[in-house]
C-alpha cells in the first residue's frame, strides 16, 4: 500500500476550512489530473482524473464514498477503482492554531488490487505522496484564495 501525508498552514479560520472541505463541489476540481466528477448522493460520487507517472499514463474512474463528516475538522473517504482494480482511503483534517490560522492535513492511501499489483506498486508508491501534497496544497491555496482574512 502506498501512503501520502502533507500538512500546510492556512491563513483562514477552521470554520472557513470546513466551508470548503465539507462541500465536494468546491474541491473536486482541485484533485491532480481532474477531468470530471458526478455527485450521486451526499456521501457518494464518481470522479475521473488522469494519472501521469512518466511512462505510466492512465485515465482513472473511481468511486469516492464519504465515511465521516466531523464538523469542523475532518472529512474521511474511501476510494474504489471502477476501471482499474484499486482501493484506498483518505482524509482532510484541520486543527485550529488561532482565530485565523489553521493547519490542514491531507492523507491518502492506495492499494492495487490486481494480479499486476506487484509490478505497479513501485510506481504507485512514488505517485501517492506527490498526489497527496499537490491535493493538500491545492485545497489550502483555494481556502486562502476564498477566505483569507488578509485579503
Amino acid at each position: 500500500m502506498a501512503n501520502g501525508f502533507h500538512e500546510k498552514l492556512v491563513d483562514a479560520s477552521i470554520d472557513k476550512v470546513w466551508d470548503l472541505v465539507s462541500d465536494l463541489e468546491k474541491w473536486a476540481a482541485l484533485v491532480p489530473g481532474y477531468m470530471e466528477h458526478t455527485i450521486i448522493s451526499d456521501a457518494e460520487s464518481e470522479w475521473k482524473f488522469k494519472v501521469d507517472a512518466g511512462l505510466f499514463k492512465k485515465k482513472i474512474h473511481a468511486k469516492v464514498e464519504i465515511k465521516e463528516w466531523i464538523k469542523p475538522n475532518k472529512v474521511s473517504f474511501t476510494l474504489t477503482g471502477l476501471n482499474e482494480k484499486f482501493s484506498g482511503s483518505g482524509s482532510f483534517e484541520a486543527s485550529r492554531l488561532s482565530t485565523y490560522e489553521t493547519i490542514v492535513r491531507g492523507k491518502l492511501s492506495i492499494r492495487p488490487d490486481s494480479s499486476v499489483g506487484k509490478l505497479i506498486t513501485p510506481i504507485i508508491e512514488r505517485m501517492v505522496p506527490d498526489m497527496t501534497r499537490e491535493l493538500t496544497n491545492n485545497v489550502s491555496d483555494e481556502i486562502e484564495r476564498l477566505y483569507s482574512h488578509n485579503l
